[in-house]
């Protein structure tokens, strides 16, 4: 008898945002639209899949590629410092490759509008690429110099006021951080 891994059922990222059926999300950063499909699926017709961007063709076509898979996606174009959502409007903001594309002079402004965002008791979870070495870091650009995603994710989720902030791992290339925003 062969034995599946859970991550031959469901892909680590998904694993590690920990959606349910009925829950309302936000990807900032449209770079990976499988992780938005994906996790629209988890969410199911009860919930709620949103996805922001600042450049308007990214989101376009991330949405555009959610939605051939099938899955329903609310797509904004707006800046990571304004989001047009009302407070307390997501269960998860899930920011894949987003920290690094903000300019860190508007990382603070964007944070606040990610605690502002999330309902007391709901998830930010960080999912940055790590850097590469070697002779995979020439072929891809993503070399080694640039600091380490995971622990500029853990300083500014806990400066935005997030409690239990904490890298929750490192696996298959990808640095997992999450943050709880603290009730009442």
């Amino acid at each position: 008898m062969r034995y599946l891994r859970k991550s031959e059922l469901e892909p680590l990222a998904i694993s590690m945002c920990g959606l349910k059926l009925g829950h309302r999300f936000l990807v900032i950063g449209s770079s990976d639209p499988e992780l938005v499909w994906r996790l629209a699926g988890k969410v199911g017709l009860t919930g709620r899949a949103c996805l922001i961007d600042e450049s308007e063709a990214r989101t376009a076509a991330a949405a555009a590629e959610v939605e051939r898979q099938g899955a329903l996606v609310e797509s904004f174009a707006v800046p990571f410092t304004s989001l047009p959502f009302e407070a307390g409007a997501f269960d998860a903001v899930v920011m894949r490759n987003a920290i690094a594309a903000i300019e860190p002079s508007r990382r603070a402004a964007a944070m606040s509008e990610v605690v502002r965002v999330i309902r007391p008791g709901g998830r930010a979870v960080a999912i940055d690429d790590l850097p590469r070495s070697g002779i995979w870091a020439l072929v891809t650009g993503r070399g080694g110099a640039t600091a380490a995603p995971g622990p500029i994710a853990v300083e500014l989720l806990s400066a935005a006021g997030f409690r239990g902030v904490r890298l929750l791992a490192e696996r298959e290339g990808v640095a997992f951080v999450e943050g709880v925003k603290a009730a009442g």
